[in-house]
């Protein structure tokens, strides 16, 4: 029998890619997001998609996560809370403040929280939680205080997982990616190009000058670093912040 896995943020990017690599390892996979159209994008892409299965749901909306999971009623092996929001917040009458921190903090504590009911027995086997938080858990970027703040809570919430869920034999760790070539990476340069007056390209030279191998890395690697830690080829790692940022930050 497969092995399930709920993936938020399915619809695009660095979710995409990892529903497409764990459904090609053989799992099955529950995409989650709030745009069916992605969704059922991502799942044409996947192999078997009769194995696979949707839910429509906003994780800022726990009642919409608790629905979609009843209705689908998994026995889940793992899930892997991707889903996020970027970009800038300024303080003021449209601060985005509140759906950043909504969306990637209190959303993924949600959607791990509705999906633990459904975790298989321990019986089973390590079950997992794999958080994607970013690199700005670990910095800060001026007018990015919501996304820094939400993604540095993140780890936070790894860590409280991971002691609370041992006995438990779920495993929970946080992948912070770097410059990740997706849709929100290319969004996030030309914010900053807009600000600056300079050329997308001046940004995208100026930005890669400051990593040490110089390129971004790729969604698929993202997604094989989960594939691994999902895998029966590792039953020792949780409550860690795993990297890959091509060396643009090494922390002790």
């Amino acid at each position: 029998m497969k092995k399930t896995i709920l993936i938020s943020g399915a619809g695009s990017g660095i979710g995409r890619s990892i529903s497409k690599t764990l459904a090609n390892a053989g799992y099955s996979i529950i995409l989650l997001g709030r745009n069916r159209q992605a969704l059922e994008e991502t799942l044409a892409l996947l192999d078997m998609p009769s194995d696979h299965s949707i839910i429509c749901a906003d994780i800022r909306d726990a009642q919409s996560i608790k629905a979609g999971l009843q209705e689908v009623n998994p026995v889940l092996q793992g899930v892997i809370a991707n889903a996020g929001l970027g970009g800038e917040n300024q303080y003021g009458d449209n601060d985005r403040w509140h759906d950043i921190v909504e969306t990637n903090l209190t959303g993924t504590y949600q959607l791990v929280q509705e999906a633990l009911p459904y975790f298989a027995a321990k019986e089973s086997g390590y079950r997992q939680i794999i958080i994607i938080a970013s690199i700005l858990a670990r910095l800060g970027v001026p007018g990015y205080s919501a996304y820094c703040a939400s993604k540095a809570g993140l780890l936070g919430l790894m860590r409280s997982w991971a002691v609370e869920l041992a006995a438990e034999k779920i495993l929970v760790n946080a992948i912070c990616p770097g410059w990740v070539n997706t849709q929100m990476a290319v969004q996030g340069l030309e914010s900053f190009a807009e600000a600056s007056g300079q050329s997308y390209e001046k940004i995208y030279e100026g930005q890669m000058s400051q990593v040490l191998l110089g390129k971004m890395s790729e969604a698929e690697e993202v997604a094989n670093l989960t594939k691994f830690l999902l895998s029966e080829e590792q039953s020792s790692i949780t409550g860690q912040t795993l990297d890959i940022n091509n060396g643009a930050l090494m922390p002790a």
